[in-house]
């Protein structure tokens, strides 16, 4: 049941792949909430996905765009404000991919090719969107921008690979444009630290049903489920969140700042 959060704003979800990911139920939420929204990813991801099922539900355009491509940016923002008429509210930035990690290539022995790929795509692509987005005067004043990420890049998990390098870029760009789009426009910029998170892409990590069972253990109230990152999202976009930018929130049961649990050293004790 909505509570009317977004009524009346409108956005940009990149990153819907299929029904377990956190974009596609937070496109849900957003609609749900009352906010008109348009459907971007990448051109191969269109034809792996079943975005236009989500489409479909959502009663939102899909427009293909390449985030390492800035003609494919320019083409989104112009048609996007073309389609509402003006302006975004919010944009979620879902995106994430490591040629090292699919291709099983342990992080010392990383091909560099592959790595400056993954910077690309999951990292530099936030600065190209919010560039974009500011040079199409895309995002109304008070707009919100949330990206997600993980706590690897805070602390080591080994099989995370490089993603934890490009985690760490792209929360420190969300604070720098956060800083250069909230004195331009009053537009916040945020990054939401999830918890480990059954999705398609989630579950290419090596060891990752491991992740997600350390986690549950070290989490005082558990894992936060994609579910319950697409309410917190929205939350985000809304207008009870109007002061809050430049921060990496974590949204992870408590899993960032306990030391131990009875539960992990029961394990341990075993």
């Amino acid at each position: 049941m909505g509570h009317n959060l977004l009524k009346g704003k409108k956005g940009i979800i990149f990153g819907a792949l299929d029904e377990r990911s956190i974009a596609w139920k937070t496109a849900l939420r957003c609609v749900e909430e009352g906010a008109e929204i348009v459907l971007t990813n990448a051109p191969i991801a269109l034809r792996m996905g079943e975005i236009n099922k989500l489409a479909e539900v959502c009663k939102a355009p899909v427009i293909p765009a390449d985030v390492t491509s800035m003609e494919d940016l320019d083409n989104l923002f112009t048609q996007t404000k073309a389609h509402f008429g003006g302006g975004v509210d919010f944009i979620l930035h879902s995106i994430g991919m490591s040629l090292n990690v699919r291709k099983g290539i342990a992080y010392t022995e990383a091909n560099y090719d592959f790595m400056h790929k993954t910077m690309d795509i999951s990292a530099m692509s936030l600065h190209r969107v919010l560039q974009t987005a500011m040079k199409h005067d895309a995002i109304n004043e008070w707009g919100s921008v949330v990206a997600l990420t993980y706590i690897a890049a805070q602390r080591v998990f080994p099989d995370y690979n490089e993603m934890a390098d490009a985690k760490s870029l792209l929360e420190s760009i969300s604070r720098s444009f956060g800083y250069h789009y909230g004195v331009k426009k009053k537009v916040r910029v945020n990054t939401i630290s999830q918890s480990p998170t059954v999705t398609t892409a989630g579950s290419g990590v090596k060891g990752f049903d491991g992740f997600v069972m350390y986690a549950e253990k070290m989490s005082p109230l558990g894992n936060a489920n994609a579910d319950q990152c697409a309410d917190y999202t929205v939350t985000l976009f809304s207008d009870m969140t109007r002061m809050v930018t430049m921060q990496n929130l974590f949204h992870d049961g408590g899993f960032s700042f306990t030391g131990v649990t009875n539960a992990v050293i029961e394990q341990m004790e075993k």
